[in-house]
């Protein structure tokens, strides 16, 4: 890859878990960056006196280390190369990739001095089968495709924040397409090999899944509704009605799988008065809208829930669990909540109109407690404050400026 990007903020949750009792598993999508970040922090130990002989590094995918595949072969190859009386650092890339792998890990942990560090790509893998095993002894670093920010690092400058926020939208948040810039024939293959990768190779065959088309017909349906209230029955109904036979739980089979490979994630909808998530209509959001694009075409061009999307997928990224908010018929976009804290966002593309302005502060305003609430825009004027309802620039927001 040309330019590196560092992660920063996942390089930094890794060093403060360094030689800690505990393994570290991170998750996410294909091509969002996992084994760079591995990379990045094996350059962090040998810049910080650590021994070449100390790294153990494994790419389950790569064929050199295909005979590693088998549980029995993995050990023998890791334990033959442990130091004795010094640390261990352990990387193995794709673990899933492993046939009973948890097995491996748990015999691998018991071990002193040995600090383990994971990836893979399958949500389900690795909250089942490690969970099983392993329940309490591994922390899972969930990663995402680039941020807004980190792509306007890439570029050099914090300038033209309006420009930047297209070309990121237009280019793909996925690290590698920023080689690609200008070359939007080779962005759309490079994304719809991801696809299909994912598709076809990991969810269709891991979950047995012979009708594909109907798998990727829900993929397609939902990004081109993400930031709608969807149910399974209502994507079955729709998709019957338009010449695809199919029922709810076959659709809720196929969303979980694509949940599980971190192609779309889910918004639980939330009754801020009643205090409990509620079962049905959630929303669902893309990891990438170049990918979005990519998919749909010139009609993926709904900018409020692209918006949306972005700003979904960036309080993800700063560790708030988000859900969509019910209060009585009014919706607040986005709960975001920490174990001590609450923040409410709603999202608008402008609220220079003086009825949007008020549709927007209106969940806001019935909202009976002390907690941040903000509206995210992307209108350029200055900050407002509409009795404790602060109105911001989204792009300043997303690049860390407001806070």
């Amino acid at each position: 890859m040309k330019n590196r990007i560092e992660r920063k903020e996942y390089l930094d949750k890794l060093i403060s878990l360094k030689d800690k009792q505990i393994i570290k598993v991170i998750t996410g999508i294909r091509r969002c960056g996992k084994s760079t970040l591995m990379e990045i922090f094996q350059d962090y130990l040998r810049e910080n006196k650590t021994d070449e002989t100390q790294i153990i590094s494994i790419n389950l995918e790569d064929y050199d280390f295909d005979e590693l595949r088998e549980p029995k072969e993995l050990y023998k190859y890791i334990k033959q190369r442990l130091q004795k009386d010094k640390m261990t650092y352990i990387f193995i890339d794709e673990i899933q990739q492993c046939r009973d792998f948890p097995r491996v890990i748990d015999s691998l942990y018991i071990k002193e001095n040995t600090d383990i560090y994971l990836t893979g790509s399958n949500a389900d893998l690795l909250s089942s089968e490690i969970a099983t095993l392993i329940s309490g002894r591994y922390i899972e670093v969930s990663m995402l495709p680039l941020s807004f920010k980190e792509y306007v690092l890439s570029t050099g400058s914090k300038s033209d924040l309006q420009k930047k926020y297209r070309e990121y939208l237009e280019i793909s948040s996925f690290p590698y397409a920023l080689n690609l810039k200008d070359q939007p024939k080779e962005i759309r293959d490079y994304l719809d090999s991801i696809y299909n990768t994912i598709v076809i190779k990991d969810i269709a065959g891991r979950k047995k899944i012979h009708d594909t088309m109907i798998l990727e017909s829900v993929t397609r349906f939902i990004f081109d509704n993400i930031g709608n209230p969807l149910s399974s029955k209502k994507i079955a109904d729709t998709m019957t009605s338009n010449g695809r036979k199919t029922d709810a739980k076959t659709i809720e089979k196929y969303i979980t799988a694509l949940t599980e490979s971190f192609i779309i994630y889910e918004a639980r909808r939330f009754d801020i008065k009643g205090k409990e998530y509620l079962k049905t209509l959630g929303k669902y959001y893309a990891v990438d809208m170049g990918m979005r694009y990519a998919l749909l075409g010139s009609r993926s061009t709904d900018v409020g829930h692209i918006l949306e999307n972005v700003v979904y997928l960036e309080l993800i990224r700063r560790g708030f669990r988000v859900s969509v908010g019910k209060l009585d018929i009014l919706e607040v976009d986005f709960v975001a909540e920490e174990p001590h804290r609450i923040i409410y966002y709603q999202v608008a593309t402008t609220v220079r109109d003086e009825k949007t302005l008020q549709r927007e502060l209106a969940p806001l305003q019935k909202i009976n407690d002390h907690y941040q609430k903000f509206i995210l825009t992307l209108d350029e004027d200055p900050q407002a404050d509409y009795n404790g309802i602060r109105r911001v620039n989204v792009l300043e927001w997303l690049i860390g400026e407001i806070s």
